[in-house]
């Protein structure tokens, strides 16, 4: 994509969704933490199901602890990996008591020291709990960059680097959630709605007239009187 497909890409997403957010629920930095190491290999909508109650039970880092790996299991079994989950969840919460005063670190080296906190969990955070310039790229964001031409590469850590040097800082902020929502709704993996798509005409992806995108016209050539 070239610098002026990309200002009109994000433009538009922006048009579409002034005001993006996740679709996770949570009321602090450390609920949005705890949603998120709860949500790998699962869907948001199972992840808020089984959170609503939780974070009533348990709002911070010491209820969630107090309740133990047991108990914790109770709330979050309706969740894929939620043996591992519950573990990952109740180390984290003893590290977070005894290291950050129950707080949520801001840093991507101290969020990656809790057990289950990878990369993409880290950027997550540091983006939309603390508003920092990161880019949490998941397997919609993957598949995005590498279709429209926005920014290719052959693993997640690629396109991160790549996404991070071409969005203009006007867009930054938001682009992770754009993206993502983009791909999860609209860019989808087997039947991408390119019909519907608002950014279609400065996408890249040779196929996307075969699903639907408006084929351009080509401006006809006045003849002379």
């Amino acid at each position: 994509m070239t610098k002026a497909q990309i200002q009109i890409f994000f433009e538009r997403l922006r048009e579409q969704r002034p005001h993006p957010q996740t679709e996770l629920n949570y009321g602090s930095p450390f609920q949005l933490l705890i949603a998120v190491l709860l949500s790998a290999q699962a869907t948001d909508v199972s992840v808020n199901k089984a959170t609503t109650q939780l974070f009533i039970d348990a709002p911070d880092a010491q209820h969630m602890y107090d309740l133990g790996v047991e108990k914790l299991k109770n709330y979050i079994k309706t969740i894929g990996l939620y043996n591992a989950k519950a573990e990952n969840v109740i180390k984290t919460c003893k590290i977070l008591l005894e290291r950050f005063h129950g707080e949520v670190p801001q840093t991507r080296e101290e969020l990656e020291s809790l057990p289950g906190v990878g990369r993409k969990t880290a950027n997550v955070v540091l983006n939309t709990a603390f508003g920092q310039a990161t880019m949490a790229v998941d397997t919609h964001i993957f598949r995005v960059g590498n279709r429209t031409g926005l920014a290719k590469g052959k693993d997640v850590l690629e396109v991160e680097q790549r996404l991070l040097k071409v969005i203009p800082k006007e867009f930054i902020h938001d682009a992770h959630h754009w993206l993502i929502l983009h791909g999860r709704y609209c860019c989808t993996a087997r039947k991408p709605k390119c019909g519907e798509c608002v950014v279609s005409d400065v996408c890249n992806w040779k196929e996307r007239f075969a699903y639907g995108a408006e084929i351009p016209h080509l401006q006809q050539p006045q003849l002379e009187s």
